[in-house]
């Protein structure tokens, strides 16, 4: 289990990670997700022992991360921007791997990369970007460490290898009930993969919850009303965003939807609907409830 407790990190005064709270089980794949500079690859890297918390702490299995062997040796790491050294090929980087990573599988590494068709003598730094990252993928998956952390791992990948690769770690997780944490920009790639999902704002923690339980506590409501009303007829519900039109308000409420349902009802609207949202919908109405919105910049013509 990873725990992080108030944890900071700051880069020439700046705060990238602000009091950072959060759990992450074992045997799940866990969503990160959170808008440009959010924190999500500071926060990573943190969890994976590349940076250390400038204030708070960070650990894996009650252990510290930070310059600890042990620790380190659970985790797979696959950064974002992908590095090998000159002259690096598959064949190399699994010798590597493998000296460094006790339960490193070779059977793995070779099936991986036939079904792939990666040359794994030819120089690493000749592959394409999206053909860099499903190397990345192979050697993080032979490793079979306990926690294997991906950084926008579907970036520069195309639709065939993106589903082909969410099944791997699907499976990897599945079989050994190992620990995936993912970051990504695409909702879409987390909401059919992930088991919980956490949203970063400006360093700090937003929302951290099931996923089901994330979709099924927040949902949007069309109502109508005879007489004029404003939002103040909704004191009693959670809204999240108002928008009324004429006598028709679409909001996105949080809470229990029987609950929230029969309030509603007793109001004895015009029309009532309920319409369940997407992920990606949720995670743009909480980031409009923090200010974080550009409307009114592209002008209508």
């Amino acid at each position: 289990m990873i725990v992080s407790k108030n944890a900071v990190k700051k880069f020439d005064g700046s705060v990238a990670i602000d009091n950072l709270s959060c759990t992450i089980p074992d045997g799940c794949i866990y969503g990160l997700v959170g808008s440009n500079g959010a924190g999500k690859s500071t926060f990573l890297r943190m969890i994976a022992g590349v940076y250390r918390a400038d204030a708070g702490s960070v650990t894996l299995d009650d252990m510290p991360i930070w310059e600890n062997p042990v620790a380190k040796s659970q985790i797979a790491y696959i950064p974002d921007d992908v590095f090998y050294l000159p002259n690096s090929t598959m064949k190399r980087m699994a010798s590597l791997y493998n000296a460094v990573y006790p339960n490193f599988d070779y059977d793995t590494f070779n099936y991986l990369t036939k079904e792939l068709n990666l040359n794994t003598q030819k120089n690493l730094n000749s592959f394409s970007k999206g053909m860099r990252r499903q190397a990345a993928t192979v050697l993080g998956l032979s490793a079979k460490t306990k926690y294997i952390y991906f950084d926008e791992t579907f970036d520069g990948l195309d639709p065939v290898m993106r589903n082909l690769v969410k099944k791997l770690i699907y499976n990897d997780v599945a079989e050994r009930k190992a620990t995936a944490i993912i970051t990504s920009h695409s909702l879409r790639e987390l909401e059919d993969i992930c088991d919980q999902l956490a949203l970063l704002h400006k360093g700090g923690l937003v929302v951290e919850s099931d996923l089901n339980n994330l979709k099924t506590k927040q949902f949007k409501i069309q109502i109508a009303f005879a007489e004029e009303y404003d939002k103040s007829k909704f004191e009693s519900i959670n809204i999240v965003s108002f928008h009324k039109t004429g006598c028709v308000t679409n909001m996105i409420v949080k809470g229990d939807h029987e609950e929230t349902i029969a309030k509603l009802s007793s109001m004895n609207p015009l029309i009532l609907e309920v319409l369940p949202l997407s992920l990606e919908e949720i995670f743009t109405y909480e980031m409009e409830a923090l200010g974080y919105t550009f409307d009114g910049i592209v002008k209508e013509v």
